[in-house]
């Protein structure tokens, strides 16, 4: 009878403390496997990619943080004016904007190809908790970023391009009356060659920044044209020089 009493409380114990456990990441039914969910749903590509979730602890910039685990987060494929040291036009803006939206969220990091930079910052595509349009996304639709593309983390540079005519076409942020943004259309920070207006329709000129830093641009009918992801586009060769871009030797 004893033995009996015994293997039925065993048995309960085990019941209850199966029922009370958290269930891992990606698991059916957490809050966290139906945002994801969600997410891959817009953004099909990241199916698949490592993931992580951690909590914004320090804005640094507009598109670099600080996450709760001490790893500091820089977002890939944009790039915001700089708020620190050399401040750029609408630098302290684009700070305050990622300070207003990401500070102390809890945010998901999905990677690309590489892991970190060469600072030692992890690349990432966020996503904060909630909101299941991308960030780095959003700061390029709203004129707080420009398009950077940087090998191998290329999976959306044609979207955030794309973002970027949106938000010159509606004339926000760094586009809005008046700025002199670093553009994906040549209009670059303190150049006055050109007003940001005259720029052309369907610029075709493809200006990339090579792993040596270089600022190189190719033209239809190049050798590399094809295969180059634009990290800025030109209406002409003349666009792309006063933005300190070199033509390519091939």
């Amino acid at each position: 009878m004893m033995r009996h009493l015994w293997a039925a409380v065993i048995w309960g114990m085990i019941f209850v403390l199966s029922g009370c456990g958290v269930p891992p990441e990606g698991t059916a039914g957490s809050d966290d496997d139906a945002f994801v969910q969600a997410v891959l749903a817009d953004y099909p590509q990241l199916k698949g990619k490592p993931y992580s979730v951690d909590q914004v602890k320090r804005v640094v910039d507009g598109d670099t943080f600080e996450t709760a685990s001490n790893n500091k987060v820089r977002l890939i494929g944009v790039n915001t004016p700089e708020s620190i040291g050399k401040i750029e036009p609408y630098g302290k803006e684009a700070s305050e904007y990622t300070k207003k939206h990401l500070s102390n969220r809890k945010v998901f990091l999905f990677t690309d190809t590489g892991n970190t930079d060469t600072y030692g910052r992890l690349l990432r595509y966020v996503f904060v908790e909630g909101e299941r349009i991308m960030y780095n996304e959003l700061l390029v639709r709203e004129g707080y970023a420009n398009p950077m593309t940087v090998p191998p983390n290329v999976m959306y540079a044609k979207l955030f391009v794309q973002a970027e005519r949106s938000a010159r076409e509606q004339g926000k942020g760094l586009w809005a009356a008046g700025k002199k943004p670093g553009s994906s259309t040549g209009v670059s920070a303190g150049t006055n060659n050109e007003a940001a207006d005259s720029t052309c329709a369907n610029p075709e000129i493809k200006g990339n920044i090579n792993a040596r830093k270089e600022k190189i641009y190719h033209v239809p009918g190049g050798r590399y044209y094809e295969q180059t992801v634009p990290e800025q586009l030109f209406c002409s060769a003349k666009e792309a020089e006063n933005a300190g871009y070199r033509k390519s030797k091939e």
